[in-house]
């Protein structure tokens, strides 16, 4: 993301989180999820158009990434988050496909990509296919192994 996109960023995610406030039954997974969907919407935002163009993008994409990331927010309960934490890590290690699903219903699958090699580090695409009221969301990001083994969210 250009330097110059920030300020562009931490507007539209205001906006967000200032739409998502004015709902009278926001949690506190909503709130989370407003901010990283926020976040990660205007990231994905940041990558298109030039000038104006990717302001637009940008505000779009956080607005957009806030919304869903307030209903996730507030459709999962911790127990389906553990449970979808720990499906993605292992499926990072394995490299295979892997199913979670929580006794509150939701439920998901962790598709992990080919390992590749990014700055000496092992690093990997996946998609996360969350399942909450029988409704689908799909989430894709890299994760690259950190020093301990463990696999770090880069984006």
């Amino acid at each position: 993301m250009k330097l110059a996109s920030i300020p562009a960023l931490l507007i539209a995610t205001g906006l967000a989180l200032t739409s998502a406030g004015c709902s009278q039954t926001t949690g506190p997974n909503e709130s989370g999820g407003t901010i990283l969907g926020a976040l990660a919407g205007g990231v994905v935002g940041s990558q298109f158009g030039k000038g104006s163009g990717n302001t637009a993008a940008i505000i779009a994409g956080t607005m957009i990434g806030g919304l869903i990331g307030n209903s996730i927010g507030r459709d999962m309960d911790a127990e389906a988050k553990r449970q979808a934490y720990g499906a993605q890590s292992l499926a990072l290690s394995s490299g295979r496909q892997t199913q979670w699903k929580a006794p509150s219903g939701s439920y998901g699958f962790v598709e992990p990509g080919p390992v590749y090699t990014e700055n000496s580090r092992t690093c990997r695409t996946y998609t996360h296919k969350i399942y909450i009221n029988g409704h689908p969301e799909t989430g894709t990001g890299t994760a690259c192994k950190a020093g301990d083994g463990t696999w770090d969210i880069v984006n």
